[in-house]
């Protein structure tokens, strides 16, 4: 049996029909089109693009022809992409922070602790240093347990370190001051990119990157209420930033600050950065990084050997095309 089959029979036995059903009831809503008529179409998408009935909607498959449609990356897709290039022997070092930040520690450009490994005084001399931390579980995911402190506010240092063990928030790292550029976009959390690589006989190759901004928070992941907007090979930012909630924003709602036109400071830095650490693990073929940029440089934050799905909606790309044709230039897929 194909693997795209099995991918299909899973997607089939574990779906969830009610959201598929609402889904097709907003598009049917939406395109003035018969609800069966949508829903019909849904499963000839997810038959031969993989496409789930998110992808479906998120990227507008309603809106498109069948050349256009192929040119987009769904999840069944993307899933196959990792099985064929991300050995699964090699991605827990990607799993585990503590793990990542042992492997790429000469690209985090920044300093850091395992409360494991770490006895009480260190800790304190570590945070004479750096007052101000950031304390993650090793094996969180979605900005789920990450934490800002501010370690003057604590009289009892011990107390903190302590409880900091306790929450199994073992990974300290110090607190990333980012560049000017970025604190105008939004200065409650830092607002990082995903980027995203290719491993191509050795050779780091850069595929594109993703801008997501905080909004309200002190993270900028999407799941905890920020969002996300897309970086042009030159850096700009040319399409509205989308929210979780599925609103564009041409301004940031908060700062105010223009998401259109916004310059990345220290682009063309991050991508060499991201480029070079692609080649540390080549087994993992395909990773998505996290990428900060402080006011010294890019740093990478973490990297993800599951990166998801991202591209630009038919509605916000010119010739409604999606990233699967530039990523045929590095991957056979």
């Amino acid at each position: 049996m194909s693997r795209k089959i099995t991918y299909m029979l899973a997607r089939i036995l574990k779906m969830n029909y009610f959201k598929m059903f609402k889904i097709a009831g907003a598009v049917s809503k939406k395109c003035d089109k018969s609800f069966v008529g949508v829903v019909k179409d849904m499963v000839h998408c997810g038959m031969k693009y993989q496409a789930g009935y998110y992808d479906y909607q998120e990227f507008e498959f309603y809106n498109l022809n069948e050349a256009q449609r192929e040119t987009y990356l769904t999840r069944g897709k993307n899933n196959a992409i990792i099985i064929k290039y991300n050995d699964k022997e090699y991605m827990p070092v990607f799993d585990d922070k503590i793990a990542f930040n042992k492997k790429f520690n000469d690209f985090l450009n920044r300093d850091w602790l395992d409360l494991d490994e770490t006895e009480f005084e260190e800790f304190r001399s570590f945070t004479e240093k750096h007052p101000v931390i950031m304390a993650k579980p090793a094996d969180g995911v979605g900005g789920i347990g990450v934490e800002k402190y501010n370690t003057a506010d604590y009289k009892d240092l011990r107390a903190l370190y302590e409880g900091l063990k306790k929450k199994k928030q073992n990974l300290i790292e110090t607190f990333i001051i980012q560049h000017p550029d970025m604190n105008v976009l939004y200065d409650r959390s830092v607002n990082t990119m995903r980027m995203f690589t290719f491993c191509k006989d050795g050779k780091g190759c850069f595929l594109q990157a993703v801008l997501k901004i905080g909004n309200g928070g002190v993270v900028d992941n999407f799941s905890s209420g920020g969002m996300y907007t897309f970086v042009e090979d030159n850096g700009v930012v040319e399409v509205p930033a989308i929210d979780k909630e599925d609103k564009l924003y041409e301004k940031h709602p908060i700062t105010g600050t223009d998401i259109i036109g916004f310059r990345v400071p220290m682009f063309e830095e991050a991508v060499e950065l991201v480029k070079k650490a692609a080649e540390v693990v080549p087994q993992v073929g395909y990773v998505g990084w996290d990428v900060g940029i402080s006011e010294n440089g890019p740093v990478i934050i973490e990297g993800n050997s599951f990166p998801g799905v991202f591209q630009k909606r038919a509605s916000l790309s010119k010739d409604k095309t999606g990233i699967i044709p530039k990523y045929r230039q590095y991957m056979d897929i």
